[in-house]
């Protein structure tokens, strides 16, 4: 494949109303708008079918998934080949019989699947019940290859897990896009939704810095309230494109539908990695531990800290 030296990424931050069709045809408008802008890789938030469901348990909300290919592929793949662009479907994905999946499809220009990914950490928080609707992803990190470049698809709590960035970046992309539903809750917002908003910032910045990677967050817009009596979720927009210094090419409003668009530039990218060479420096050999869930005290120190007590207790009885 012959990649070009740089290439237009275009997020789509938009509002999702109750009507699942009516968010499939702006969200069609909207892609339609970012390729005559000049976007070449395009992606949508996560879950902008239908109003973020995860406020609540209910089994009935499992009737809003779709199989994969299906409805939103079909429909996406056909733009992509009309438009000549890439596009970064997320879907609420019906793989079998009471077995669901948070993902994200990546349909290339000539119409067919590039690349498939599935959220592989899983929230479970207040009004971010996740773990109810969703199976943790089994295809792991990958490269996708489009026909503009090779790009990493992540999504929303993957965001904030270092492990999942990098090995993204290991597999040679040069952007890593985070289709993302999250926001305030309204109760909260005004104590601790400053700090909230920059440390999701901060972090995916951090990927960009450590790995030497564009970083593209992709977030919905919109106070959003299921149910009656619930508080709901104030997205707070906030989509962004940042390059491989963390440096913000571009963001939106907090409360407005809009288009971003950034170009990734491949000779940057090298730029910034020969002079900031974290892949070079990275110590393979010793970073085994960061497959263990915690790292107890070690035995060694253990029977250390045992000896030493039992010879101070025997000094004492002298």
């Amino acid at each position: 494949m012959n990649t070009p030296s740089f290439y237009t990424v275009g997020l789509v931050q938009m509002a999702v109303s109750a009507d699942l069709k009516e968010n499939l045809h702006r969200a069609v408008g909207f892609v339609r708008d970012a390729a005559k802008r000049g976007a070449q890789v395009i992606c949508l938030p996560e879950l902008f079918r239908s109003p973020y469901f995860c406020q609540s348990e209910d089994p009935a909300l499992f009737d809003l998934a779709e199989p994969v290919p299906g409805p939103s592929t079909d429909t996406f793949g056909l733009l992509a080949r009309e438009l000549q662009v890439a596009i970064v479907v997320p879907v609420f994905e019906k793989r079998s019989f009471g077995l669901y999946h948070n993902s994200a499809a990546v349909m290339d220009r000539d119409g067919q699947m590039a690349g498939f990914y599935r959220k592989m950490h899983i929230p479970d928080d207040p009004a971010y019940y996740e773990k109810y609707y969703f199976t943790p992803g089994d295809l792991g990190f990958k490269g996708i290859d489009t026909s503009f470049g090779r790009v990493s698809v992540l999504i929303c709590w993957d965001q904030w897990f270092p492990e999942g960035a990098r090995l993204s970046a290991l597999t040679g992309s040069s952007i890593l896009l985070y289709p993302t539903a999250i926001g305030w809750h309204p109760h909260e917002k005004a104590q601790y939704g400053a700090a909230q908003r920059d440390a999701w910032q901060t972090v995916q910045r951090g990927h960009a810095v450590a790995n030497g990677i564009y970083v593209a967050a992709v977030n919905r817009v919109g106070h959003e309230k299921p149910l009656p009596n619930g508080a709901g979720i104030e997205f707070w927009g906030t989509s962004f494109i940042a390059d491989p210094q963390g440096v913000v090419l571009a963001q939106a409003s907090t409360d407005k539908e809009e288009i971003l668009l950034a170009d990734v530039k491949l000779a940057h990218l090298e730029e910034i990695r020969r002079h900031w060479p974290f892949l070079r420096d990275r110590r393979v050999d010793a970073f085994g531990d960061i497959t263990k869930r915690f790292i107890d005290k070690a035995p060694d120190a253990m029977m250390s800290t045992a000896k030493d007590a039992k010879d101070a207790k025997n000094a004492k009885l002298k």
